[in-house]
């Protein structure tokens, strides 16, 4: 078993990767679950998060975090998840526990105090991995390895070269790749491929409770695609919980990637040294391809399981 603490901005893709690592007890242990600002505002984005884990009865500790970059101002996506960040099901407001409204110093402890060591399952900007590492590097010792959606090598969504997790805040993503810390990249390079279509949408309908509000949410995201392009909807964040309980249905590669800084066109790139004999050791591994089947069998599947609990 795997113990992982996951950092998110829910987002209906961190709703769908939250969800399926609550329903694989066998393989992922939660240490935790922090928020920070990204596709809405902190507040929203904690507030979904609470909606998401009282909606299953979880009892997994909750911490809220930084709410803007290290050095920008914050731009949420409205456009893809809705004004509430999470949009297209109704919740009954029933409150949820937050332990912390300082996520960085409650994960330190919690990572420090634990006997095993954490994978850092990353799903949204990487503000507050950037500043656990900053303030307390030897936390670094305790950490497995971090898995992570954001990036694209071959292109961005955000802009044309800068994927929207990374986009908000290079100077935080900077940090966690240069860390010396493992990285695996669930970039758009994978995630595209790793999407929904409708009628596997539509079969969630009329299973369970917990089936039925993926459905709702879903269906939304799904419509929400449209705008840019996607008859089909890639559930981006699922990839880097599904890769620590399913690693065979993905395919990846070493690189060295960096990330661009600067205010230019290609700020927020991921930037990978693709040359035969590149001039820096590979950093991080990038996931390439995945099974569309068998990830999305493994996501109805923990579906099912939740049905049956909740």
């Amino acid at each position: 078993m795997r113990q992982i603490w996951i950092d998110c901005d829910p987002g209906h893709d961190d709703a769908m990767a939250i969800l399926t690592a609550i329903a694989n007890p066998e393989k992922l242990k939660i240490l935790g679950i922090s928020t920070v600002g990204g596709n809405q505002t902190i507040e929203k984005v904690t507030t979904n998060a609470k909606n998401i884990l009282e909606f299953v009865h979880s009892d997994i500790p909750l911490a809220k975090g930084q709410d803007k970059p290290l050095v920008k101002p914050l731009n949420t996506a409205p456009e893809a998840h809705g004004d509430s960040g999470m949009d297209g099901s109704y919740f009954n407001g029933t409150d949820y526990p937050v332990v912390s409204e300082n996520a960085v110093e409650y994960m330190y402890h919690k990572i420090m105090e634990s006997k095993d060591k954490t994978t850092l399952v990353a799903l949204a900007p990487l503000t507050n991995l950037a500043l656990l590492l900053k303030v307390h590097p030897e936390v670094k010792e305790k950490i497995e390895c971090i898995s992570m959606m954001g990036g694209g090598i071959s292109h961005g969504n955000c802009t044309e070269l800068a994927e929207f997790n990374i986009y908000v805040d290079p100077e935080a993503a900077h940090i966690v790749f240069h860390s010396g810390i493992s990285v695996i990249m669930a970039g758009l390079d994978v995630t595209e491929n790793a999407a929904i279509t409708l009628n596997e949408i539509k079969t969630l309908k009329d299973k369970g409770k917990v089936s039925h509000l993926a459905y709702e949410l879903l269906s939304f995201y799904n419509e929400s695609g449209k705008q840019f392009g996607f008859i089909d909807s890639p559930i981006h964040d699922l990839c880097a919980v599904e890769y620590l309980i399913k690693p065979e249905i993905f395919s990846g590669k070493n690189y060295y990637v960096d990330i661009v800084t600067d205010n230019g066109i290609s700020r927020g790139q991921t930037l990978a040294d693709l040359r035969k004999v590149p001039k820096h050791k590979d950093n991080v591994f990038v996931l390439k391809q995945v099974d569309r089947k068998k990830f999305v069998e493994t996501l109805i599947e923990g579906l099912e399981k939740l049905d049956k609990e909740v």
